[in-house]
């Protein structure tokens, strides 16, 4: 009878020991994922001659793929800090990478790379040269582009308006703003007619109301001779900036010339967007906090829930036993943001212990 009760005690032990070894493992997966950052379809066209070099191949798709990276997670300026940034130094920022659609087309080798960069090495390494990297969140925004030819002293809106014709017909992969333009109504075309005296002080309110989208941009367009002033009205994450740009001679029959308005817009916007979600990489926050190791769904939870907040940087598990689970956590910001972010997930921490308790 006491061996039977033996033999009980000993199969809990396994299940609780094997249901936590099923939990760290697949922690560790998902936190490997949320530890780096992912650069899709790369493509790398080459020559196929004699002196044909895969290696080489490969080089150009990491250079191509950390430009991409950079494009997506550094602001314009910062930008020109890491232009000259060396093939080795970026190979040591890679974590892995895949090969695929491998084809070879009038003597031409086609391949795309998916390419996996450390997301601790990648923020060391900007954190050396003085950047501070953003999260890369994508956002769809409504903007509102509005014309004004002073010339013919009228508002050119929807179809007469080249930058409303033309703001979606092109977009760069690096962008992470969405642009979602107001339909064709002629209700707006009257409100923003009558309101041209004093457009810049208007406050659009007639027109975003009609769209479920809390983020916009009014882009406010003065047509003068061969020269832009542009006035631009931001609102991103209840944050507003107002910017303005001028643009000397600028011909707006000129594809080149209305391209590069197009561009010098976009990145003015991907780059307020960037600030608003930089990573001080500077604070580095060291927390332990520890978790009911039989609450198998509450792990669960909990380790999803720490690979979706963006300002954890690093998660270990330190050790664990069939009473808890102790996790290390490197957060880049302070404790009232991190228990702030775990409140907004639902997830209470208890702080009165020098070991944080998940509730």
């Amino acid at each position: 009878m006491q061996i039977k009760k033996n033999l009980n005690s000993l199969d809990k032990l396994y299940i609780i020991f094997f249901s936590i070894v099923l939990f760290i493992n697949l922690f560790i997966t998902a936190t490997s994922r949320a530890s780096i950052f992912e650069i899709t379809d790369v493509e790398i066209i080459e020559p196929f001659k004699l002196n044909f070099n895969k290696e080489k191949v490969i080089d150009k798709g990491f250079k191509k793929a950390f430009v991409r990276l950079m494009a997506v997670i550094t602001t314009t300026e910062d930008k020109n800090k890491i232009k000259n940034t060396s093939l080795s130094t970026i190979k040591r920022l890679v974590d892995s990478f895949t090969m695929s659609n491998e084809t070879f087309i009038n003597n031409e080798y086609h391949v795309k790379f998916d390419v996996n960069f450390s997301k601790k090495n990648t923020l060391n390494f900007l954190e050396r040269k003085n950047v501070f990297p953003s999260i890369p969140k994508t956002k769809k925004v409504l903007l509102i582009p509005v014309l004004i030819d002073l010339e013919q002293d009228k508002v050119l809106f929807h179809s007469d308006n080249i930058f409303y014709k033309k703001w979606n017909k092109e977009t760069k992969k690096h962008f992470l703003l969405e642009y979602i333009l107001p339909s064709e109504d002629l209700e707006d075309i009257s409100i923003f007619s009558k309101n041209m005296s004093s457009i810049e002080d208007y406050d659009f309110e007639e027109v975003i109301n009609k769209y479920d989208i809390n983020d916009y941009i009014v882009t406010i367009i003065y047509k003068n001779s061969d020269h832009l002033r542009i006035l631009s009205k931001i609102k991103l994450n209840q944050l507003f900036k107002v910017d303005n740009q001028k643009l000397e001679k600028i011909d707006l029959a000129s594809e080149k010339d209305i391209d590069f308005t197009l561009l010098k817009l976009k990145n003015v916007y991907e780059n307020y967007w960037k600030k608003i979600n930089q990573i001080n990489t500077s604070i580095k926050l060291p927390i332990t906090v520890s978790l009911d190791s039989k609450s198998y769904k509450k792990v669960e939870h909990f380790e999803k829930i720490l690979n979706k907040i963006d300002l954890i940087s690093q998660v270990e598990i330190l050790k664990f036993n069939n009473q808890n689970i102790y996790y290390k956590i490197i957060y880049n910001g302070s404790p009232k943001k991190f228990l702030n972010d775990m409140e907004n997930k639902k997830i209470k921490i208890s702080t009165q212990n020098q070991i944080w308790e998940v509730q």
